[in-house]
């Protein structure tokens, strides 16, 4: 090779590696920035080909996806004092790379170990304004909304955003369990012994009500049967008084009759009178009248 064309292929390469120095790729899945000297020159690249000074000038590139932040479950306590442990995640992302690098130096470890002492001091101020019962019933959703709003405005000083914030598990602590339940224990005891004594004195009121009815209903069934009985006595008297009034010797023969058959229908019966009585009157008259 002459020297000419070895000269050339020395300015080719030159061209070539001060171009490679100079040139970036940007992706869709990536936030840039250009430093120079350490300070931001340049942000908010769109995804593409992109140039800088080589040696003088370095980019940084840091991920445009939301990123997930699931710590070791966390010790707080309820408004009621009571240790619980919360399991939670936070999905966050970078929206504003100066200040995330500013902030952070760039790094994510330490971005994910800020944004959780957030969200940790934000958690132990909304658990502290609950009980127990109100953090982990219906309540949760608001609770949460309430964390994400209180963590928002120092996480935008960090240059991220957070997106979402969970709560995965809330669980009483080891120390605090077993005394949790035999709380919650004696709790259902005493309702269920409250019911009870209720019931029992609903029931005792009831029988009492239904035996003061039905005293009530024998009395009332008791004076309508004298009331009828004594109608149908006073009814019977006076049809007695009635057939006196119209034939009193028939009426005095009928009364007889009957008397003997009283008296003496039934076989085995025994009775003892003078022949001359009164009571066989009508047995002794032969003429038939």
């Amino acid at each position: 090779m002459s020297r000419g064309s070895f000269s050339v292929a020395i300015i080719v390469g030159a061209i070539l590696v001060v171009l490679g120095l100079s040139a970036f790729m940007v992706n869709e899945r990536e936030i840039a920035i250009k430093l120079q000297l350490g300070r931001v020159v340049t942000a908010a690249y769109e995804p593409g080909l992109h140039w800088k000074w080589p040696l003088v000038q370095n980019v940084r590139k840091f991920p445009r996806r939301i990123l997930t932040i699931s710590d070791r479950p966390e010790r707080v306590f309820t408004a009621e004092n009571e240790a619980v442990q919360v399991d939670f995640f936070v999905k966050w992302r970078i929206v504003d790379p100066v200040s995330f690098y500013t902030s952070t130096g760039g790094s994510l470890e330490l971005a994910n170990g800020r944004l959780s002492e957030i969200i940790k001091n934000a958690i132990v101020t909304e658990f502290g304004k609950r009980s127990v019962s109100e953090a982990i019933s219906l309540e949760r959703q608001e609770l949460m909304r309430d964390m994400l709003a209180l963590a928002r405005p120092t996480a935008e000083g960090l240059g991220a955003e957070l997106v979402d914030f969970r709560v995965k598990q809330v669980e009483f602590t080891d120390d605090v369990r077993k005394s949790v339940y035999d709380q919650m224990s004696a709790e259902r005891k005493r309702i269920a012994t409250d019911r009870r004594s209720t019931g029992e004195a609903q029931a005792k009121a009831r029988r009492a009500e239904a035996d003061r009815e039905v005293v009530v209903i024998e009395a009332e069934a008791y004076r309508d049967a004298q009331k009828i009985r004594g109608a149908g006595d006073a009814q019977a008297a006076e049809i007695y008084a009635s057939a006196y009034t119209k034939d009193p010797e028939f009426y005095s023969f009928y009364r007889s009759i009957d008397a003997y058959r009283k008296s003496l229908g039934r076989g085995g019966d025994v009775l003892i009178l003078d022949p001359d009585n009164e009571f066989f009157r009508y047995l002794n008259q032969s003429s038939g009248q």
